[in-house]
C-alpha cells in the first residue's frame, strides 16, 4: 500500500478537517495513512488510522517552533512515506527538508498567515508589517519546492497558483448528514434557543452574543447556548460577569455525536467572527454544519458570507460588532417561525448540493492521483 505520512505540531489528533476529513478519506481509499501529532497522548488507530504522539512541548510556543519541529520531523523520517502532507506553517522547514530528501510534499494552508500576522494587536503595528512580509516572501519561495499546494479557501488558492501548478482549493465543507441525526425536529417542539459552537474567544464575538442574548430577553423568551473552550480560559470569569450571563447556558466542549444533538434543539446558529482581515477571506466550518443540521444561520455580513447565505436563502447577515443588530435577527427568527424553518431547509439542500466533503473529498484524492501515479 501507498504510504501517506500527515503532519501537525498544532492540530489535536483528532481535527475535524485534518482527521475526520482527509486522514479517514484517504484511508478509504486505499492508502495506508499515518498522522504524527504533539498532544502528549497515548498512540492510537482509529478508523483505519494509525496516531503517532511524539509529545506535548513544555517550552511554550518557543519550545513548538523549535524542539517540537524536530521532533515531528524525525517521526515523519522514519516512516520512510511515499508522500507527506503538513498542515502548520512552522512545519515548512521540515517539508523542505523532506522535499530535499527526495520526497512527495503537500503544504496544507488552513488560512491566509500573513493576514493573521497583521492581527497580532499585542505586537507593535511596524513588527506587524515587517514580519507578515518576511513570511509572505519565505512562504512564496517555499511554495515552489513543494510538491503541492491544498488552500483552505479559493481566495488563498489565488497566491500560490502562480508558484505551484499543484494548487488545489479543498474547503472545509461538512460530511453530508455527518450531524443530522433525524429528520428536523418540528419547530414547535424546539427551545426558544440560538447556539454558538466552537472556540470561545473575543475575536469570534462572544461578548457580543452575550449581550445581544440580554437585549432579545427584554422583546422574547430567549436563551443563548455556548458550547465549546474559552481562549483564553482566562476570558471566561469575565464574561460570566456580563448582564447577559444570565440568559446563557455553557455546556462546555462537546463531542461531535452530542453537537448533533444540540443541533436539533436550537432554531438558530451563531458565527459572528469580528472583522479581522483574515476572518473576511474564510470559510469558517461551522457556517456549514450549521446549515448541514437544518439550523438557520445569524453571521457576520462579510462580502465572501453573503454570497453562501443570501445564495442559498438560509439565515440573515448582521455587523458582528453590533449586539443590537445581532439581537434584532434573533428576535426575527423566533417570531417568524416559518420563514426560520424554510431558511433551515434552504441551507440543508445547498449543503447536499454544493457544500458538502464529498466534493472536496474527490478533489483531494486527485491531487495524490496526480502526485503518485
Amino acid at each position: 500500500m501507498t504510504k501517506v505520512c500527515i503532519l501537525t505540531s498544532v492540530h489535536p489528533r483528532h481535527d475535524t478537517r485534518i482527521f475526520i476529513k482527509q486522514c479517514v478519506s484517504l484511508g478509504r481509499a486505499g492508502y495506508d495513512v499515518t498522522l504524527i501529532v504533539a498532544d502528549g497522548k497515548e498512540d492510537e488507530e482509529k478508523e483505519g488510522v494509525r496516531i503517532l504522539d511524539i509529545g506535548i512541548s513544555r517550552f511554550g510556543r518557543a519550545g513548538r517552533m523549535t524542539r517540537t519541529v524536530i521532533a515531528v520531523y524525525k517521526k515523519a523520517l522514519n516512516m520512510n512515506a511515499d508522500i507527506y502532507h503538513f498542515h502548520d506553517p512552522e512545519l515548512i522547514p521540515a517539508g523542505l527538508l523532506l522535499k530535499a530528501l527526495g520526497k512527495k510534499v503537500i503544504y496544507d494552508v488552513h488560512e491566509d498567515y500573513p493576514k493573521a500576522i497583521l492581527s497580532k494587536h499585542y505586537l507593535p503595528s511596524w513588527m506587524c508589517r515587517l514580519t507578515a512580509w518576511a513570511f509572505e516572501v519565505f512562504e512564496s519561495i517555499a511554495a515552489r519546492r513543494f510538491s503541492g499546494i491544498v488552500s483552505v479557501t479559493p481566495a488563498i488558492a489565488k497566491r500560490f497558483e502562480s508558484r505551484n501548478k499543484n494548487t488545489v482549493t479543498i474547503q472545509n465543507f461538512p460530511i453530508t448528514d455527518e450531524l443530522n441525526i433525524s429528520e428536523t425536529v418540528a419547530w414547535k417542539k424546539r427551545s426558544n434557543a440560538v447556539a454558538y459552537v466552537g472556540v470561545i474567544g473575543v475575536l469570534r464575538g462572544v461578548k457580543e452574543m452575550v449581550e445581544a442574548a440580554e437585549l432579545a430577553s427584554k422583546k422574547t423568551d430567549v436563551h443563548l447556548i455556548l458550547a465549546g473552550d474559552f481562549f483564553p480560559q482566562s476570558l471566561k470569569e469575565e464574561v460570566e460577569s456580563m448582564e447577559g450571563w444570565k440568559q446563557t447556558k455553557y455546556l462546555g466542549y462537546l463531542p461531535r455525536e452530542k453537537v448533533a444533538r444540540l443541533f436539533d434543539k436550537i432554531k438558530a446558529g451563531l458565527v459572528l467572527i469580528h472583522p479581522e482581515p483574515r476572518y473576511q477571506v474564510s470559510y469558517p466550518v461551522k457556517l456549514f454544519e450549521y446549515m448541514s443540521s437544518g439550523v438557520p444561520v445569524i453571521a457576520s455580513n462579510f462580502s465572501l458570507w453573503r454570497e453562501i447565505v443570501e445564495g442559498a436563502g438560509c439565515g440573515l447577515l448582521v455587523n458582528p460588532l453590533k449586539p443590537k443588530e445581532i439581537a434584532d435577527a434573533v428576535i426575527y427568527i423566533l417570531e417568524n417561525p416559518e420563514e426560520a424553518q424554510e431558511m433551515g431547509k434552504n441551507g440543508r439542500r445547498a449543503v447536499k448540493e454544493r457544500y458538502n466533503w464529498g466534493m472536496e473529498e474527490k478533489k483531494l484524492l486527485g491531487l495524490y492521483e496526480v502526485l503518485l501515479p
